[in-house]
């Protein structure tokens, strides 16, 4: 969830002010869809070597 998390802080809600709890929210809306629209970044983040354990 981390990795989630950072990849959103970067890539989309950086260096952004919002003057509204309704802008916060629609931001962090707008972040998350871009996020899911994209499944080969969410299987890239899942998937990261030192994140993965082995059985």
């Amino acid at each position: 969830m981390e990795n989630v998390w950072d990849c959103l802080r970067q890539n989309k809600l950086c260096a952004q002010l919002r003057d509204s709890y309704d802008e916060i929210v629609k931001a962090y809306k707008t972040a998350w869809n871009w996020l899911v629209a994209d499944p080969e970044r969410i299987t890239s983040i899942g998937t990261r070597n030192w994140a993965s354990v082995s059985l």
